[in-house]
C-alpha cells in the first residue's frame, strides 16, 4: 500500500490533515509530521525522515507539505534517500487537507502510486463555490 506523509509546520494542522484522512479512508498507511523540535512552528527534518521511513513500502510514498519550507524540508529529506528509494517517495503538488483525503481514499483501494499522486495533485482542482458571473 502507498504510504502518506504529511508534513506542516503546525503539528495540530498536519494531525487534524490526518485524522480527517483517516476518518475517510479507513485504514491507511499516514503519518503527521508537524512542528519544531521544541513544539512549536516550524518543521524537523528528523521527524520528517522517521515519518518516510515508517511508512515506506516498494509501493512507494506521496508526501503532502503545507508551504515553501516544507518542501524544501522534505526535498533534503529525498536528496538523502538511495537512488531506488528516492523513486519511491514523491512531493505532490497538492493542498494537504484535500490531497491528503483524495491520496488516502485511493491507497486505501490498493491504487499504484502514480494514481495515489494523481489523486492528490487533482484536488487541487476541485471547486468548492460555484461562482456566477
Amino acid at each position: 500500500m502507498v504510504g502518506i506523509v504529511i508534513v506542516s509546520h503546525s503539528s495540530k494542522v498536519a494531525q487534524g490533515a490526518k485524522d480527517i484522512a483517516l476518518q475517510m479512508a479507513g485504514d491507511v498507511f499516514i503519518v503527521a509530521c508537524g512542528g519544531n523540535p521544541e513544539g512549536g512552528i516550524g518543521t524537523n527534518s528528523e521527524e520528517i525522515s522517521a515519518g518516510i521511513a515508517s511508512v515506506y513500502s516498494e509501493d512507494g510514498v506521496v508526501v503532502l507539505a503545507d508551504l515553501g519550507s516544507a518542501v524544501m524540508s522534505a526535498e533534503m529529506i529525498l536528496d538523502s534517500l538511495t537512488p531506488e528509494k528516492r523513486e519511491k517517495v514523491i512531493i505532490a503538488n497538492a493542498p494537504i487537507v484535500e490531497g491528503a483525503v483524495m491520496a488516502a481514499v485511493e491507497a486505501s483501494m490498493g491504487m499504484n502510486l502514480d494514481q495515489v499522486l494523481a489523486a492528490a495533485e487533482n484536488a487541487s482542482k476541485m471547486v468548492k463555490v460555484e461562482r456566477e458571473g
